[in-house]
């Protein structure tokens, strides 16, 4: 895979997980929205973790 498209998708993942802790600050706990912003920061984290495995194996 092109180090580029790995770049762009690391970047993505770490666009969700910022925006998504950024939000975490201001959103209520135990309402839907709060459950939906860690449901976000989970899946950046996951990608910027798959991308970086990626990497490092091809």
């Amino acid at each position: 895979m092109n180090r580029g498209v790995l770049q762009a998708y690391f970047r993505l993942g770490m666009l969700i997980a910022v925006g998504s802790v950024l939000l975490l600050v201001v959103q209520q706990p135990e309402t839907a929205e709060y459950v939906v912003t860690v449901l976000s920061l989970c899946i950046g984290i996951v990608l910027m973790v798959l991308v970086a495995l990626v990497a490092r194996f091809l």
